[in-house]
């Protein structure tokens, strides 16, 4: 049973999705996704391509900008991620997946799914692991140096589709020159995210946290509507550490005293 899946896993490495995601930071538990970009590959063959942009439900860090170029205005009107996450996982079928660091990109995926009450289990196959062992230690192993190295196209770096085609095609270049001798390191591996739904937010978190901020003047830069109840429950102790509660005598005033 195990020699058999093994073996049908070496022959689906030329048919899967190349996956890359752009968000708004690194963690799937906290932080969102702002687009999504798929491209399928079947027996090596670009088949089909998918890209949305998302709204991440908060305002995208000024750095992350400038890293990928989307900024607020371009996701005002996008998909939330619940509205998107269904076809995201048929595009993908039951194919492997396939990414630079594909464990950030799946580990996105695998939560909006739970939050989704959906499932989202594949193998997958990781070209930065494929980059550690077959160039020099001292050479660069992001997606964009690892492309220039093996001489695989690349597009426009730090956006989704681009990203996704990149990694295909590294993959490919990769596969061309090493593959003889080295099947089971090009071969998809059962990728593991463990994942719980997150919470919603009660309306008595929310006006808690509300409170809190009023009170000791802090401004958040992520709408309280947007943010799960185990965010809210993260950020209201961290307040709370930091500044302390709202004295019993003080709660209903409008701001703290001077």
């Amino acid at each position: 049973m195990m020699a058999e899946r093994e073996r049908n896993m070496v022959n689906a490495a030329d048919s899967y999705v190349a996956i890359d995601l752009e968000t708004t930071g690194i963690g799937a538990k906290r932080e969102r996704i702002t687009e999504i970009g798929m491209v399928k590959v079947e027996n090596g063959a670009v088949t089909d391509t998918y890209h949305t942009l998302v709204n991440p439900g908060r305002p995208i860090p000024e750095h992350i900008t400038e890293l990928t170029g989307i900024d607020d205005d371009m996701v005002k009107d996008a998909p939330m991620i619940q509205d998107v996450i269904g076809e995201v996982i048929a595009f993908c079928g039951t194919l492997p997946v396939l990414g630079h660091q594909i464990m950030f990109d799946y580990g996105f995926l695998v939560q909006a799914a739970v939050n989704g009450k959906l499932r989202f289990e594949r193998s997958g196959i990781d070209t930065l692991k494929l980059c550690r062992k077959f160039m020099p230690p001292e050479e660069k192993k992001n997606l964009a140096a690892a492309c220039a190295y093996f001489h695989a196209a690349q597009d426009t770096a730090h956006r989704a589709l681009s990203d996704a085609m990149a990694a295909h095609e590294l993959y490919q270049a990769m596969k061309r020159l090493h593959l003889s001798g080295n099947e089971d390191a090009f071969a998809p591996k059962v990728l593991q995210y463990k994942a719980k739904k997150e919470r919603q937010a009660t309306q008595r978190q929310k006006q808690h946290l509300h409170d809190l901020l009023k009170y000791h003047k802090i401004e958040l830069t992520v709408p309280i509507d947007s943010m799960s109840g185990n965010e809210i429950s993260r950020v209201t102790d961290r307040i709370i550490f930091t500044h302390g509660r709202i004295p019993e005598n003080e709660r209903g005033r409008d701001k703290k005293p001077e």
